[in-house]
């Protein structure tokens, strides 16, 4: 048993790039022998969780399904909106609650049973599922899966901010990135050597390989040392929006943050775009969706780790520089969409500037993470979390509808330019931000 925890920690030393894994900033000292065997439980917690994600994707594989069971069109466009919002807005409402308890990682574990259980379900609709009524089952499964992705979002930041101390949190979210990356090509070049098969069983596979990795997720976050916290200040829903106001007027950093976080949602909203101008080259195809995934899989195998040792050193460069990927991103789909040739009529350039826009929204995703996590801190993380989160889901909703019907108006290209547009916005906002490494 030394041995293994002598080996552990060479290679968690080797992983992090530090010389002593004692060094301990920011988590308390009971944690701190602790940490190397949490940050691999915490990866692969984080590996279940990430896999998942992408292999039950509002982005790529439910439109995929709601295509393939005959749903109508404009459920499709509530997809994104639903997965993101539903996972975001209750969190402010759940924060009090949190707080109340000094460990915090078993919300984190129900959250990841939920969100296992509705992934058999939606296997299940997609084998058994049609048309209106088959569209209308899975949005229902999909609120309660982002609202089971809502607690476990919270409750995770707030574990690891407790486990795992400032300057590894970066590099944890990058290592198991890139292994949940390396997984998904393994899955999307499943996709597309099974692009003749029936695309209900496929994606009924597909499902059920998410609903496990969900189930390991919940499995490693059981087993993480987590020592007990503080519980003053827990609040009730009402208090904790008070609260939460009252920060965003006191604290300007925080409010600075959410402004920039805001902007950046161009990243996450162009995604849906380019992949649909993709898709209506490769119809429903699985080897087309096949194909995405695959390109998301190399991406975030690439990227995540990269982004992580850049946002440990400055979160704030890494949101900045992300905005400026996005806007180059946009800009290139848009005009793919416009300029002649029948090397634009396939789902290949498209798939090109997807994986780019992947890479570029991991380096969203990861900058504004560890900002957020290494801003506040032990005492009112839980809630600086839940209310960022809160007020994006908000943003999602209203932005989300918005844009649906600009798409609808102005077509996908357009809307791509405008989105870049709002990504310069980002790029100005989060150059101004503070240091918080």
């Amino acid at each position: 048993m030394a041995e293994h925890d002598v080996s552990q920690s060479r290679l968690f030393e080797w992983l992090t790039g530090d010389e002593d894994s004692r060094l301990c900033d920011d988590i308390p000292e009971g944690a701190c022998s602790e940490q190397p065997r949490n940050f691999f439980l915490h990866l692969w917690a984080s590996l279940g969780n990430k896999l998942a994600d992408e292999l039950s994707s509002a982005r790529l594989v439910l439109p995929w399904l709601m295509g393939i069971i005959g749903a109508p069109v404009w459920m499709i466009g509530l997809l994104v909106p639903i997965r993101e919002a539903g996972a975001l807005l209750p969190q402010i409402l759940v924060a009090g609650f949190i707080r109340l308890k000094p460990k915090r990682k078993g919300v984190w574990v129900m959250g990841a049973i939920l969100q296992a259980g509705t992934a058999f379900a939606l296997a299940g609709l997609a084998l058994t599922g049609s048309g209106s009524m088959g569209g209308a089952a899975v949005l229902i499964v999909l609120i309660v899966l982002s609202l089971a992705r809502g607690l476990s979002s919270i409750a995770s930041k707030d574990v690891m901010g407790k486990t795992i101390a400032k300057r590894r949190r970066g590099t944890l979210m990058g290592w198991s990135g890139s292994i949940a990356g390396a997984a998904t090509l393994v899955a999307g070049g499943v996709l597309i050597l099974l692009g003749d098969q029936p695309g209900n069983l496929a994606l009924a596979v597909l499902l059920c390989v998410a609903a496990c990795s969900w189930l390991l997720n919940a499995v490693c976050t059981a087993r993480i040392k987590e020592v007990p916290g503080a519980v003053e200040g827990g609040e009730n829903a009402w208090d904790s929006i008070k609260l939460g106001l009252s920060l965003m007027k006191d604290d300007s950093t925080f409010l600075h943050f959410n402004v920039s976080r805001a902007l950046l949602l161009s990243s996450a909203l162009a995604l849906p775009y380019i992949a649909l101008l993709g898709q209506q080259q490769s119809g429903a195809d699985l080897g087309g969706l096949g194909l995405l995934v695959v390109v998301s899989g190399i991406a975030g195998m690439v990227a995540s780790p990269v982004w992580g040792k850049l946002a440990d050193q400055s979160s704030r460069r890494v949101m900045r520089n992300a905005a400026i990927g996005t806007i180059m991103c946009c800009l290139l789909g848009a005009s793919f969409a416009w300029l002649p040739g029948d090397w634009t009529q396939n789902v290949w350039p498209y798939a090109l500037v997807y994986g780019l826009l992947v890479i570029v929204h991991h380096g969203v995703r990861l900058g504004r993470k560890t900002y957020l996590i290494d801003m506040a801190t032990q005492d009112d993380r839980a809630l600086y979390i839940a209310l960022s989160n809160t007020l994006t889901g908000v943003l999602m909703l209203l932005v989300g509808g918005v844009i649906g019907a600009l798409a609808q108006w102005l077509g996908s290209a357009a809307l791509l330019i405008l989105l870049a547009v709002t990504a310069v916005g980002a790029m100005l906002s989060a150059h101004k931000l503070p240091e918080v490494e």
